[in-house]
Parts: structure tokens; C-alpha cells; sequence
């Protein structure tokens, strides 16, 4: 029996026995199964003659200290066949237990990220660690060596090609690649050695059952009540505003007409995948003014004018401090950006120029940065030690990571996240579901 690849599947010629996940294809007349199978090939068939990967082996040696719980997570990951996922919070050094599996293995990786930041990010922090040349994929670069780092896009338009090139598959925020395009990246690299790196392991909308299937399972995982030792001590502030008699009434009346056509067809939202049923159903006039009136209610909870007096007092009170506003949307960040003369980072920020304001804040030049989600995850974002959540999402997962910015540790440091919500607006409900599971202080309480 012969192993070979082939965009993406794993053609196995005169299998001396067959197995369910191995099917005959009738267009090129062979045995071939999907890539990520290779694994369960080289068990079932131990003396197949391996064409798939090139022997390799590559000096990927450093001098780097582990914490204990890295340590524990590295063990527990190679204990599992060298595969699974580890969940830490942000600022608990995930990177570092990254690239200690990379020099356990020594072989041919490619670490795959998000956002072109990152990329950066980890080809920076790969090249002084190992001293070698890492290759980039992506980001206009088409650069492919023995360790090379990636973008998802271009390791997703490139998974047939490089399905074994690489032994290693690592994967930062490893969440996204339960998406129903990403996934196929998983599914036609052969590598046989997996690691998945992420904050939170679970998703809204269940799909994190795939990242079971093709990555391993979750093999480690500590929260943040659990790291006081290595983050800065925090606590968490919630601070209910009242809405102006005008806005309230406006948001009553908008909510209003948002509920009654969710009564009227039976729709609850339960979670984003109900939100998308509700957009689908409102191709229609009435659908489009419960569309529109959920949107108003929503911009009145978010832009309050209390809500913008409310952060005046809270830099008044930490002035000097180095400190994110987060918000939902890019509106809210510019209002706040113009109303406070700060820099503002959304999508809509040019590369060089949000490089210039991260490089300023983390010189001090500027000690307050307005954003939207663009800085929830897949940017290194300098250490500060306030957070403001203006406006936010339900997500578990956007909250940890919002926290895991201000707990990156430093001498005498106390963070601080404030939570800014609306009294008497869908806000509260949706402050509850982020929070779930997330303590209010680095004691737990």
C-alpha cells in the first residue's frame, strides 16, 4: 500500500483492507480519503509506504521559561498525540505555549492567524525567538518556508496546495476556524500534529463541535480566577446610567414595534443565529420598520449623552491612565474619539495608521484610545490598565477578551473595567450573558 496527497485528500493505492472513511473514486479510479485522515491512515496502516510528507527535521531549539500552567497545558497537548486545543485567557500567554510545542515537534509548521497584525506579530516574536528566517503568507507576501506564518484567507485558497507541506498545524484563535469556510483548512491539511489557541473554546452557534472533530478536542483550559498569580489584580465596575426622558420615551416606542412583530411571529432571540432568522424574515414593510426601530433603540442605548458624561468622569477620575473605550460600533468610537480629541482605531483605520497610534499609546504619548471591535482580538495592543465598555455584544467571548486587555502584569498594577449600560434598555440582559462565568475581581468575588 502506498500513501500519496492530492489536494487535499489522501489517496491510498491497493488498500490491503478497507475502512469506512475511506471511499473509491470513480472519476480518477483510486482509494483517497480527506486530509486531516492521515493520521487514522498511519494507525490503521503502519507499514504503508508514506508518500505524503518529505522527512524533515528542523532546529527549533530556545531558551524561553515556561510558567507551570504552560508547562501542564504543553504535557497534556502532547500527551493527546500531539493535538487539541488550549484555552487561556488573554495576556496569559498562549504565544509562549505555541512555540514550546513548535520545538518539541522540530519539524515543518505553519502557524496560522487571523488578521495581518498578527501575522506580523507572530513572524516577529518566531524569528527572535528561533533566530531563523519564518516565512508570511498573506498580507501581499507569498513567502513559503519550512516555518512560515499565515493569514486564515490565504491558508484557506492555499489548503490544497499546502495540505503537506507542513507536519505542524497551529492555530491562533482557533474559534474562527469552526466557520463553515475556514473549517476546510483543518480538513485538507494532513499535518499530523495540531494545536488550536483560543480564549474561549465554546461558540454561540455550536460549531465548536468541529473544532473536535478536526483539531483534537480542548486539552487544557484555566480561566482567569485561576491565573491571579500572572495577571494584574482587577475588578470590574458596572455603572447603571439613566436615559433622558427623551430618549427614554424614543427607545420605549422603538423597542415597542421591535417586540411586537417578534410576538407577532413567534421569534425569540436566543442567540445570533435567531437575530439572523429575524433579518432574513424582514424583507417586507413590516419586517424593515421592526428592523429599523431595533436599530434606533439600539443607537439611543448605545450614544446616550449621559453615557459620554459618564466616561468624562471616569478619565477625570483615572486621568493619566492608560486607557481603551470599546464600543459596538464604529459611530459610538468616532462620537467618542471627536467629543475627547483621542485617536479613534475602527475597521475603517489605514494599516499605518493604526500602527501610529498603537506605537503612540504604548510611548505614552497618548494615554486614551477610542475603538470598536476592531481591538476585541488579533491585535497585540500595549498594555493599559482601564477599560470602558460603552456598548458591547452578549459574547462571553468579546467580554474575556475586552478584560484580557488591561491584565497584562506590571509592578503595584490594579485594572479597572467599567461597564457603562442603560438602565431600563435590553442592555442589562445582554451585560448578564457576557458576564457569565467571568468574576468581578482577580479574588473571585
Amino acid at each position: 500500500m502506498r500513501l500519496s496527497y492530492e489536494a487535499g485528500t489522501i489517496i491510498v493505492s491497493d488498500p490491503s483492507s478497507t475502512r469506512d472513511y475511506i471511499a473509491f473514486d470513480n472519476r480518477t479510479r483510486t482509494y483517497r480519503t480527506e486530509g486531516y485522515l492521515y493520521s487514522r491512515l498511519k494507525a490503521d496502516f503502519p507499514d504503508a509506504e508514506d508518500r505524503v510528507f518529505k522527512e524533515m527535521k528542523i532546529d527549533l531549539k530556545h531558551n524561553e521559561n515556561l510558567r507551570s500552567y504552560q508547562k501542564r497545558a504543553v504535557e497534556l497537548w502532547s500527551s493527546n498525540s500531539f493535538s487539541g486545543t488550549v484555552v487561556l485567557p488573554t495576556a496569559a500567554g498562549k504565544t509562549h505555549i505555541g512555540m514550546e510545542a513548535m520545538s518539541r515537534l522540530s519539524t515543518s509548521t505553519l502557524v496560522v492567524a487571523p488578521t495581518i497584525e498578527l501575522v506580523q506579530q507572530w513572524r516577529d516574536r518566531l524569528q527572535k525567538v528561533f533566530g531563523m528566517e519564518i516565512g508570511q503568507i498573506g498580507g501581499g507576501e507569498k513567502d513559503i518556508r519550512d516555518v512560515s506564518v499565515s493569514t486564515y484567507d490565504s491558508a484557506y485558497l492555499m489548503a490544497e496546495k499546502l495540505g503537506n507541506r507542513f507536519r505542524f498545524l497551529l492555530v491562533d484563535e482557533v474559534h474562527h476556524l469552526a466557520a463553515e469556510r475556514y473549517v476546510e483548512i483543518a480538513r485538507m491539511f494532513a499535518s499530523p500534529y495540531r494545536m488550536g489557541l483560543t480564549a474561549t473554546y465554546e461558540r454561540t452557534d455550536m460549531l465548536h463541535e468541529r473544532l473536535q472533530q478536526f483539531m483534537g478536542g480542548k486539552v487544557f483550559e484555566l480561566g482567569y480566577e485561576e491565573l491571579t498569580e500572572y495577571l494584574a489584580d482587577y475588578q470590574i465596575i458596572r455603572i447603571p446610567v439613566e436615559l433622558e426622558q427623551e430618549e427614554e420615551e424614543e427607545y420605549d416606542k422603538n423597542r415597542k414595534i421591535f417586540l411586537t412583530y417578534l410576538r407577532k411571529h413567534r421569534m425569540r432571540m436566543r442567540g445570533p443565529w435567531d437575530f439572523e432568522k429575524f433579518i432574513l424574515s424582514s424583507w417586507n414593510p413590516e419586517g424593515r420598520e421592526a428592523l429599523i426601530a431595533w436599530r434606533k433603540a439600539r443607537s439611543i442605548a448605545f450614544n446616550s449623552r449621559v453615557k459620554v458624561d459618564t466616561v468624562r468622569y471616569v478619565l477625570s477620575k483615572h486621568r493619566g491612565e492608560k486607557t481603551i473605550i470599546f464600543s459596538e460600533d464604529t459611530n459610538t468610537s468616532y462620537l467618542i474619539s471627536k467629543e475627547f480629541l483621542m485617536p479613534c482605531i475602527t475597521y475603517l483605520t489605514p494599516g499605518p495608521e493604526r500602527k501610529k497610534y498603537l506605537d503612540m499609546f504604548r510611548r505614552g504619548a497618548v494615554t486614551a484610545i477610542a475603538t470598536s471591535r476592531v481591538l476585541d482580538e488579533g491585535v497585540d495592543v500595549p498594555d493599559a490598565s482601564i477599560g470602558i465598555i460603552l456598548s458591547g455584544s452578549g459574547s462571553t467571548r468579546q467580554f474575556r477578551q475586552r478584560l484580557g486587555r488591561i491584565l497584562r502584569p506590571s509592578s503595584g498594577k490594579k485594572a479597572t473595567l467599567y461597564e457603562i449600560v442603560a438602565r431600563g434598555t435590553s442592555e442589562f440582559a445582554t451585560s448578564r450573558r457576557r458576564r457569565k462565568g467571568v468574576p468581578d475581581s482577580a479574588d473571585g468575588s
